[in-house]
């Protein structure tokens, strides 16, 4: 084995690991809808795929492979199914393009690397998130659909399989397994960090918003007391009383609004307008009052 090429491998696996640190990070802040995050995320990757079917590992004299399955098995990891469908495409499109008569075997080989991690994902939601059993079980997975892929060019597939069962049996334990440990460690500790600056703000919009709300209901109670007071001594077909009753309609919501301050349990943001920045959404942001 070329271990000039495995270090090139690793490298640009290596690199999809520093772009996604990134990436991940200004995806959530972005608070994309689910399929274009798919997007955002699986064609970068399907992008690394492509570039390790180009940066193949010769194993002997003749005879290389390369690491296609590994991003598209690891995004899914941490980005679902659908990331790992898109991510799947480019690979494709460019087996397609080189054709041969192995174009078959590579198209069984990319689709059947994501549906398999496209199972192994919705498997993790299910128990509670990515463990190591999920990442093994998808190298394992990933390892049977390789050999499969071989199996469709009949005797001759055979034959060359067992020239390379180990080197990809390595890269799969190896690309997928160890990899995909380290990829959920980045996805865990961008989780873990936008959960604890999202606390970090709600703690401080909640603060400011219930002491606004005691500042503001000492001397709404003085006006609401006033208008009642007023209203009783003006005659109630009068012109005065209708804007007094107006005012306490006023005072009434404006309480409603203290109290909705004085609830918030999330922070929902309203688009601006017109050059307006964007602003706290009070009755989204507030539970019901039982």
């Amino acid at each position: 084995m070329d271990y000039h090429h495995v270090i090139e491998a690793a490298g640009i696996v290596a690199f999809g690991l520093v772009f996604y640190s990134y990436a991940r990070a200004w995806l959530d802040r972005l608070r994309l809808n689910r399929l274009w995050r798919a997007a955002a995320t699986g064609i970068p990757f399907g992008g690394l795929a492509v570039v390790l079917m180009i940066s193949r590992i010769q194993v002997s004299d003749g005879v290389a492979i390369d690491a296609r399955s590994v991003p598209i098995a690891l995004v899914a990891l941490v980005e679902g199914g659908p990331a790992a469908f898109v991510a799947a495409l480019p690979a494709a499109v460019y087996r397609v393009w080189l054709g041969g008569a192995g174009l078959g075997a590579g198209l069984v080989g990319i689709f059947g690397t994501a549906a398999v991690a496209t199972l192994v994902a919705a498997w993790a939601r299910r128990t509670g998130g990515v463990r190591l059993r999920h990442t093994l079980m998808l190298s394992g997975g990933v390892y049977v659909v390789t050999e499969l892929s071989f199996l469709v060019l009949g005797a001759r597939g055979l034959a060359l399989f067992t020239r390379v069962w180990l080197p990809f049996l390595i890269l799969a334990v190896v690309g997928i397994g160890g990899v995909g440990r380290l990829l959920i460690d980045i996805a865990s500790a961008q989780a873990a960090e936008a959960a604890r600056r999202e606390a970090e703000a709600l703690r401080a919009v909640t603060l400011l918003a219930r002491a606004a709300a005691h500042e503001i209901n000492n001397p709404l109670m003085v006006v609401t007391t006033g208008l009642t007071l007023l209203t009783r001594h003006l005659p109630s077909d009068g012109e005065d009383a209708k804007w007094a009753r107006h005012a306490t309609e006023g005072a009434e919501r404006i309480k409603d609004i203290v109290s909705r301050m004085n609830r918030i349990t999330r922070i929902e943001a309203e688009s601006g307008e017109g050059g307006v920045p964007d602003m706290l959404d009070i009755r989204k942001s507030s539970e019901p009052e039982r």
